[in-house]
């Protein structure tokens, strides 16, 4: 999926030291398409990633809106794509709230990426974007989106009966939330 002689991606990306964050452009969409239909067991029931051209321009479109960050997760070692993380429906004023979301592909998955991944968009969120608070919403019984979440200072702060929909059905979730200050104190002790 990846290529060895491909450019390092356009501006705004984030670096860590195995994975790049950037904004989806209209050349992702064969290898990001392909990611996604090679995953479906894997986000059966969790995540609906766009899996069709279609689905990837409401995507796109989608990362244009000024209250999203949407960023493709890829592999600094050779720019393949491992997946996508976002923070959405981005509130400002007295809230700033941000909704998060990602996954991973399945060929990627395991190996510590969205952990790093997750990293660098907390950064991103709290410094640049001067957010004070995200939340993410795991779907019950998915260990490793919980444990994600856990490792990186969320902490859980609901249940929420029928909250999403998700491959045709509406799904309950943990609801798990960091604040700025949260972060920055969990950042200090490591």
């Amino acid at each position: 999926m990846g290529n060895a002689n491909r450019l390092m991606p356009a501006p705004p990306w984030l670096r860590g030291w195995r994975v790049f964050l950037r904004h989806p452009r209209p050349g992702d969409r064969p290898e990001f398409l392909a990611l996604n239909r090679a995953s479906v067991v894997l986000h059966r029931e969790l995540v609906s990633p766009p899996r069709t051209g279609k689905k990837f321009s409401e995507y796109l479109a989608k990362a244009r809106r000024a209250n999203q960050e949407l960023f493709l997760v890829g592999r600094r070692i050779d720019g393949a794509i491992t997946g996508a993380i976002h923070l959405s429906e981005i509130i400002r004023g007295a809230f700033q709230n941000a909704f998060l979301g990602y996954f991973i592909g399945a060929p990627f998955a395991r190996r510590g990426s969205m952990a790093e991944a997750l990293a660098l968009v907390l950064g991103h969120a709290f410094r640049r974007l001067k957010l004070h608070r995200l939340e993410a919403n795991v779907q019950p019984g998915n260990v490793a989106s919980r444990t994600l979440v856990e490792r990186a200072g969320f902490r859980l702060k609901g249940y929420s009966v029928r909250y999403l929909k998700v491959a045709g059905r509406w799904r309950d979730r943990e609801r798990w939330a960091i604040t700025a200050e949260h972060w920055r104190a969990g950042n200090r002790r490591r």
